[in-house]
């Protein structure tokens, strides 16, 4: 039995930790430190907000815990899976099963329809949703039968998050999902991105540099030179259609 197998895992037991998280890359004699020793922890069912400017480490951080990329030294867990000792091939599976990415730019295929392109994901997942549910779940069950050329940015994005959670994925990762829409669009994908949280309990995380969106998370984690320099509690979260910018 491969030891990401979905079939036995307690679906509400999800966490992802990290401890001491460091990567350094090397141009010829160069070394940058993109991070320094960074602990991290996703609880099961939360939505945190991840604050900080242009390379502090943000995507960094984010790329090591979907297992897209991994660190020079520390440690990172999935449940009690050790990532940072995993195959290629649990990597894969630990990507292909738990995590669903969303990124600034959406990445559907023109000649698809958004049914279509979120169908492409529940073909290869173990247990996915219906691809009109996923469709549902962000508010675009009457678009479903349009190609990315006919929706507009906003709609787009919706469409790359309902792709990203029909696999049912526990981890849900997005970064900089609103970085190249306005504010009244913006707030339509955040909003998606808190009901995937609120009604499928998926722990979730938000890059952003955009600090009014740290107002509907659980926690705010601030980061700066590839360090966390913070984290803020907030005593409740604000509904994402309250926020602007």
């Amino acid at each position: 039995m491969n030891k990401f197998d979905t079939t036995t895992k307690d679906r509400n037991a999800s966490c992802l930790v990290g401890r001491g998280l460091t990567k350094v890359y090397h141009t010829g004699e160069i070394e940058i430190h993109a991070l320094r020793g960074a602990d991290f922890e996703l609880r099961p069912g939360e939505l945190i907000v991840l604050l900080g400017p242009s390379g502090s480490g943000k995507s960094t951080l984010l790329n090591i815990l979907g297992g897209l990329d991994t660190p020079t030294s520390g440690e990172l867990y999935f449940e009690d899976h050790d990532l940072t000792q995993a195959a290629e091939h649990d990597l894969t599976l630990f990507r292909r099963e738990h995590v669903g990415f969303v990124f600034q730019f959406y990445n559907l295929i023109p000649s698809l329809t958004a049914r279509e392109n979120v169908a492409l994901v529940t073909e290869i997942a173990a247990s996915p949703m219906r691809p009109e549910e996923a469709l549902r779940i962000v508010g675009l069950e009457d678009r479903m039968d349009h190609f990315p050329a006919q929706l507009s940015g906003g709609e787009q994005q919706r469409i790359a998050i309902a792709r990203a959670i029909a696999k049912q994925p526990e981890i849900l990762l997005c970064d900089e999902p609103t970085g190249a829409l306005d504010s009244k669009t913006g707030i339509l994908v955040l909003e998606a991105i808190e009901r995937v949280n609120h009604e499928l309990g998926t722990s979730t995380a938000v890059i952003t540099h955009n600090s009014i969106v740290a107002g509907m998370a659980d926690r705010v984690i601030h980061i700066a030179d590839g360090r966390i320099a913070s984290i803020d509690v907030n005593a409740e979260r604000r509904p994402a259609r309250e926020l602007s910018w």
